[in-house]
């Protein structure tokens, strides 16, 4: 029986592999600013990366403004060795409740979630082929709630569909996840309480109400 793959394993070997002097260009899906911190940092010294920000499951739009402008910020400010440019989509909530239907009630990290992955995925795969980049992926998976294994799975499934090569990812690797905490501080970053959607905020405000209960 196979074993799980090591996707940093992957990733590391596929930059070992690049030739002497070669920036191949990446189309990054950024989830907000904290977690493409340390993805930024990190794999900048190996490409020219464009962040790519799409996410229709954030809720409300205040709250995409927010992330948004955050990620614009840091940006701005990241010492990186190669540029990093921003393509910013505008909130289309309504694709995610078309994808969302009928999963409402899934819990945080079920199918719900795929479907959410494979929606922001398809879209960062779609504009990587049309822009000709040499790469696509996402920083979800330096999450340690976020699937990286089916994160993966889905990247090469729209990598063959679309034509673009997915770059192979988990990024919590190599203390990736604690970096990002770090460089968070540091840059003074806003860091949510929730993944982002409506039923993901609705379940911290559950988690919130019991704990005020339990120390009453």
């Amino acid at each position: 029986m196979q074993g799980k793959v090591n996707y940093q394993r992957e990733l590391d070997r596929l930059i070992a592999d690049l030739d002497e002097g070669e920036i191949p260009s990446l189309l990054l899906h950024s989830c907000c600013a904290p977690c493409s911190s340390y993805v930024l940092e990190y794999l900048s010294q190996y490409f020219r990366i464009t962040v790519f920000y799409y996410n229709p499951n954030i809720f409300p739009e205040s709250e995409y403004q927010k992330r948004i402008e955050e990620q614009k910020r840091l940006i701005s400010q990241l010492d990186v060795k190669n540029k990093v440019s921003f393509i910013g989509a505008d909130w289309q909530s309504e694709l995610f409740y078309d994808i969302a239907r009928g999963y409402e009630s899934c819990p945080e990290g079920g199918e719900r979630c795929f479907r959410c992955y494979r929606l922001r995925l398809e879209e960062a795969a779609k504009l990587a082929a049309e822009g000709g980049f040499d790469y696509f992926t996402t920083t979800l998976t330096i999450s340690p709630m976020k699937n990286a294994e089916k994160l993966n799975e889905i990247g090469n499934e729209l990598g063959e569909l679309y034509k673009v090569k997915h770059l192979p990812s988990d990024f919590k690797k190599k203390g990736g996840y604690q970096r990002s905490i770090m460089l968070s501080k540091e840059y003074g970053l806003y860091r949510q309480d929730y993944c982002g959607c409506v039923y993901s905020k609705a379940e911290r405000d559950r988690r919130v109400n019991e704990q005020a209960d339990n120390l009453k």
